[in-house]
């Protein structure tokens, strides 16, 4: 894959969070929620804030391999959530802060090369753009755990 930079990368996080939430929200499958979302940002290419259009294929790819793993392994994802999560049950956390969740700790355990506290990083940056400052603690204790337990650094 090509070399992909710390922004690009975001972004191509936050492209994979809105896709997760079509497949969750939108009942969409996989497939459905990958070959929809690219298509529809292009549509949108004449507003100056969409910044997707100039999402390189290497990062699209990169998203497109976030959503499959982070759907592929949800069951195992929603095992980690539910054993650090002290009375929260994941099906009753909001929608967005349980697929920040699921995301990171897909990345966490599918993808060694990246730095555990980059992945952490990033999970509160999309909790912050898309839920808000209130849920940060929350995700950030839930990540640390998961982390120690996983022995990242």
């Amino acid at each position: 894959m090509t070399a992909i930079d710390g922004a690009t990368r975001h972004r191509a996080r936050e492209a994979a969070l809105q896709m997760l939430y079509q497949w969750e929200v939108g009942r969409a499958s996989a497939h459905e929620a990958i070959v929809t979302y690219w298509p529809s940002r292009a549509a949108d290419e004449d507003e100056p804030e969409d910044k997707d259009e100039d999402i390189p294929e290497a990062a699209r790819d990169f998203a497109n391999a976030l959503v499959r793993t982070t759907i592929e392994r949800v069951a195992e994802a929603d095992e980690i959530i539910a054993a650090h999560a002290r009375n929260w049950r994941v099906e009753r956390m909001a929608v967005i802060d349980r697929l920040v969740l699921r995301l990171a700790i897909a990345e966490l355990l599918s993808d060694p090369e990246i730095p555990g506290r980059v992945v952490i990083n990033e999970a509160l940056e999309l909790a912050r753009t898309f839920s808000g400052e209130e849920p940060v603690p929350f995700i950030n204790g839930i990540l640390d755990a998961v982390l120690k337990t996983l022995k990242r650094e």
